[in-house]
């Protein structure tokens, strides 16, 4: 019979859409008195993977990843969706979103996102939002799934996610020895 076992604490990133600077400029704030400090930026780049944004953001949008340096629950995911959401809808302009957020969790193991759309891949967390486990790590590299978004499949995402796993992976170790002395069961993970 298999243990439970209790996930240690995990990284929180966010991934921004958006089509006006200031506006940009304004949300990284906002987020950064929600979720805390900023530890690791990917390049702004442009959005041109999909149409799906077009009809209510326009087009020409932009996309920035944000990893935050505080850690949280995995469980904490469904609230930060919510959040997001609350950010989302203070820059509605005539119904329309000027910002898209999509925040999400760092394992060693995978990249999740939180969605509050449900589709045969995903779980759902409570609170109305659905977990889906957007790349994979192993054999020291992500590895994609056939739902993957373009996005982040792109070389530059995936440099995100490694700059900022590495952090996460020194800051894991201190999390496996704390709980070993506080006698909780680790997490496996490719270490």
């Amino acid at each position: 019979m298999g243990q439970p076992r209790i996930a240690l604490d995990v990284k929180l990133f966010a991934a921004v859409t958006f089509n006006d600077e200031g506006i940009f400029d304004v949300t990284k704030t906002a987020l950064i008195e929600k979720f805390g400090a900023i530890q690791i930026i990917s390049k702004i780049f442009d959005f041109n993977f999909t149409e799906y944004y077009a009809d209510e953001m326009g087009l020409n949008l932009k996309k920035q990843f944000l990893g935050f340096e505080k850690l949280i629950r995995p469980e904490a995911l469904p609230d930060m969706k919510l959040l997001t959401n609350e950010i989302e809808a203070a820059f509605l302009s005539n119904g329309r979103r000027q910002v898209n957020i999509d925040p999400g969790y760092l394992t060693g193991a995978n990249v999740v996102l939180a969605t509050t759309k449900n589709f045969d891949h995903r779980m759902y967390l409570g609170k109305g939002i659905y977990g889906d486990v957007h790349l994979r790590y192993r054999r020291e590299k992500f590895h994609f799934n056939e739902w993957t978004y373009p996005d982040y499949k792109d070389m530059m995402a995936i440099d995100f996610f490694a700059r900022l796993r590495k952090v996460y992976m020194k800051e894991f170790r201190k999390l496996l020895k704390k709980s070993k002395k506080e006698n909780v069961i680790e997490q496996k993970h490719d270490l």
